[in-house]
This record gives structure tokens, sequence and C-alpha cells, in this order.
């Protein structure tokens, strides 16, 4: 069975003023989710769902989807904040999304087979999706053994400023045990650090892994994430400012010995655009894998 790879896009609109401003960066104005899906199809992906807002439904499939229909088969699937479980009811003030375990929890009615998670507006590479493909291919049928793409830090930095990483924690095998998110992470006097809780930089090796939110779950993720998105919402229904984040969820999986989670070395360099002043770099960073290769000049023709 094919895995299938579901796109967090929900931010979107909010995030580039509109889709209009949805970034063209290869050659032929190809944005970052052209190079993730074209990767995913050559990887063995056999479906993309996006989970998007109703916002922005029409200008989403008319941009977007339109040009992987001939591809792939997709779904959309939607996140919006009234979207709670029975018995919760939407605090009228809130307006913060309820964040990206949230946005996974929209895809339940559709996806019944393993699926990797990534976000919309990041580059994660070729191989880090070949790797993913063939660990979900293997996790046909089975429960309890997830995975996720880990990073090594020093492939992830901006020169442009410090970044917030997962940077995960792992035992002899290679399962996860801990995934903390450390949110000032950069490169000083060519030593990879990060910011701890005390405000003292710490060290870390170049290939410490990092989640960059590509993940690999079974089905039986839904469940426990229904279930305990109930209990997040008890106890933070409230707090106008909580988000139900992925690393939650699967930091108590995996701490109560529900899970194990398998975490997949990939040599890819991720980018992305953290900040404005790092547009010119993804685009130098894309030409330069086309002149490598890796992707041909047009990707949809």
């Amino acid at each position: 069975m094919k895995p299938t790879l579901f796109v967090l896009a929900a931010g979107m609109g909010s995030r580039y003023g509109g889709l209009k401003q949805l970034d063209g960066l290869g050659p032929h104005g190809e944005t970052i989710m052209d190079y993730s899906i074209y990767d995913a199809v050559r990887a063995g992906f056999g479906k993309v769902v996006f989970v998007i807002r109703h916002s922005f439904e029409q200008d989403f499939k008319n941009k977007i989807v339109k040009k992987y229909e001939s591809v792939v088969p997709v779904e959309i699937v939607f996140q919006e904040l009234e979207y709670l479980p029975e018995g919760f009811t939407l605090n009228p003030e809130r307006v913060k999304p309820w964040g990206t375990n949230h946005a996974v929890l929209m895809g339940k009615d559709v996806i019944k087979e393993p699926f990797a998670v990534i976000n919309a507006d990041d580059f994660y590479g070729r191989e880090s999706f070949q790797i993913l493909a063939d660990y979900l291919k293997e996790m046909t049928g089975k429960t309890n053994q997830y995975c996720m793409i880990g990073y090594r830090v020093g492939n992830t930095l901006s020169e442009s400023g410090a970044v917030a990483r997962g940077v995960s924690a792992t035992d002899s095998e290679g399962y996860l045990t801990e995934v903390v998110e450390r949110t000032h992470i950069e490169r000083v006097g060519g030593q990879v650090q990060y910011q701890d809780e005390k405000g003292t930089m710490v060290s870390i090796p170049d290939n410490t892994p990092v989640s960059m939110n590509m993940w690999g779950f079974t089905p039986d993720y839904f469940d426990y994430s229904e279930k305990d998105f109930v209990q997040f919402l008890t106890e933070n229904s409230d707090n106008l400012k909580s988000e139900y984040f992925i690393p939650l969820m699967v930091n108590k999986l995996v701490q109560n010995g529900t899970i194990k989670l398998k975490v997949l070395d990939t040599p890819s360099k991720w980018f992305g655009v953290t900040y404005a002043a790092d547009r010119d770099a993804v685009v130098a960073k894309i030409n330069a894998l086309i002149e490598a290769g890796e992707y041909p000049e047009q990707l949809w023709k």
C-alpha cells in the first residue's frame, strides 16, 4: 500500500497575506510545496491530502490543486477554530489556531493508510522523502510504530538569525526518548548552541537530530490524538494562546510506552524562508539543486 502525504497548509493564507503572494522560488514560479510534492510522488507516495481553511478554498484549488490533479490523487480537508470535540464550544475571543496536531486530526476521515505529515512551506529534500516513503511502506498493517525524519541540526540553520527546533534525544537503537522545543538555536564561533531555560548557551554537535515537523504515522495516531485533545481542551480551553502541537502528543505516547518512534537520519539540508533575508539564499539553493540534476528546470509542464 502506498503511503499518503498530509500537507499542513491551513496557515498559508495568514502567513503569506493571501495565496496571491504564495512565493514562486523556482525558475518557473515553483513554490517550495511544488518541490515537496514532486519529491513525494517520485519516492512512492500515492495520495496527497491538504489541510487548509475554507476562507481560501477557491484560491487554493485554482492556484495549487489544479497543477497536481494529473500527477497524483488529491484531497482537501479543513481546519477551523470551531472544529472541536462534542461538549466543547469555542471561546469567542480565541483567534489563534489550535496548532499542528489539531490540523492532523482533520485528516481522520480520509486517511486510512500510513501517512507522512509535513509543513507546506519547508524544503525537506529528495533523500528525506525517499527515506520516509520506504519506512512507511513497511508500516502497512502495523500499529504503534511511528517515525520522524531527524535532520542534523547543522543542516537546518539560518544565516539570518536564531531559529527554533525540536531537539531530539534517542536511545541506543535510534528510537526517540524525548523531543524538546528549543526556541533559540544558532551557530556561535563555529559551534551550534541553544539557549536553555536559564538563558545559558549550551553547545551541541552538528549532527544532533532535530525535528522539522516531518513525521510518519499509522492511522491509530488519530485515535490517540482525538482522546488526548479532549484532555488538552479540558485543561486549556480558557487559555487563548495554548496550542496543541504534534511533539506534545508524540512525547506523551513515547514516555508512557504506548508507541515507539524511530528517528531516521537524513543527509538532506532543510531550508525555508524563516526571515525575509532568507529568500535569496533559498532561490540560490534551489537553482544549485537544478544545476546538479536533482530537479528538472520546470517541474510541472
